[in-house]
């Protein structure tokens, strides 16, 4: 089979703003299973946006972004629900910054032999194919934002950033969330950076580089995520999947104390992961499990056992047709992490233009 047969038929993000799920999650309250689990889901997201003292944090992990779900995480920072986020690089990098740069996923199938699409370069994640040779144009871009910074340790988050300004000047495809996070002041961190296209572009960077180069600090990450935590009066997370992502914000309360500071449980905490509790992981822990070591409040928590395409466009749709995230505060986190704004929560705030 020929390469342009198999990469013949595109991704099609969802659009959840373009309809409203409300009846849907409405009726899935009175159900039970997953279903009830889905609407009491939504229900402590709304709770968490309207909190006005609440800062929200995405976490993501898996490849539900290349699967269709990329244009609603990008919308949750568009319409203010999402204050920071915490993502494998592969969501950030190969998915979403890959597909700003105008390249596209392809709607593929599991049941094909994988040494033939090697040998047509061309990569599956499960039913999903990607073009090898445009991510490594991905890789390649990568390394020349690299080769233009000061040759210094960042922080993912500090380098990510750099990748959205370069998305103002450069994009194909408006509106990632990467560039939207940029725009709009919203921190990501990427724990295990390297893990992803960014990992290649940075070898050879610094392979050409080997003197003076640019590394990523992830002890500066964690810092500057628990910063975020110890200046938030409360918090709550959003986790699709779990693993790294999900450890990593959980962990800020634990930090704090370790650097002294009396700090609150995060508040609100949904998960929505397929993973198994019995082997003692479900993608680091029920969130129950979780309390036990200090991390999360379980007055509003909500484990939902679901893929996440199926639910997470419902639960989106119903928050931005049942929340006022206009007048909900913009924490814009960045402004504080690079000293340009002090702690929202010291800020005064002079009332909203109608």
């Amino acid at each position: 089979m020929a390469k342009k047969d198999l990469l013949k038929k595109t991704i099609k993000h969802v659009d959840a703003t373009k309809y409203d799920a409300t009846p849907i999650i409405d009726s899935m309250r009175e159900m039970s299973f997953s279903s009830r689990d889905t609407a009491r889901a939504a229900d402590i997201m709304a709770m968490m946006l309207k909190n006005k003292d609440c800062t929200s944090i995405l976490t993501l992990a898996g490849s539900s972004s290349a699967a269709g779900c990329m244009q609603v995480y990008a919308d949750m920072i568009r319409y203010n629900m999402i204050d920071a986020v915490v993502a494998t690089g592969a969501s950030i990098v190969d998915m979403d910054f890959f597909e700003a740069l105008g390249f596209k996923h392809y709607r593929g199938t599991p049941f094909v032999d994988d040494n033939m699409l090697r040998d047509n370069y061309v990569d599956r994640i499960y039913d999903t194919f990607i073009d090898e040779e445009q991510l490594q144009v991905c890789d390649a871009t990568i390394r020349k934002i690299a080769d233009g910074l000061e040759p210094r340790p960042y922080s993912s988050r500090e380098f990510i950033r750099e990748m959205g300004k370069y998305l103002t000047k450069n994009s194909k495809k408006k509106g990632s969330l990467v560039q939207l996070a940029y725009e709009h002041n919203v921190p990501i961190f990427c724990p295990a950076f390297s893990d992803s296209s960014a990992g290649f572009g940075l070898v050879m960077h610094q392979h050409a580089n080997p003197e003076k180069h640019v590394s990523i600090d992830s002890v500066k990450d964690f810092y500057e995520l628990t910063k975020i935590k110890m200046a938030a009066k409360t918090s709550g997370l959003f986790m699709v999947g779990g693993g790294v992502p999900k450890n990593f914000a959980q962990d800020t309360v634990v930090c704090a104390e370790c650097l002294g500071k009396e700090v609150p449980m995060h508040q609100y905490a949904i998960q929505i992961t397929v993973a198994d509790v019995r082997d003692g992981a479900c993608s680091s822990s029920t969130l129950k499990e979780a309390s036990s070591w200090g991390k999360v409040d379980t007055t509003y928590e909500q484990m939902v056992y679901a893929e996440a395409t199926t639910v997470v466009p419902l639960i989106f749709s119903y928050i931005y047709h049942n929340v006022d995230l206009q007048k909900r505060r913009k924490f814009e986190w960045t402004k504080y992490l690079d000293g340009a704004a002090a702690a929202p929560a010291e800020v005064k705030r002079k009332p909203r233009r109608k």
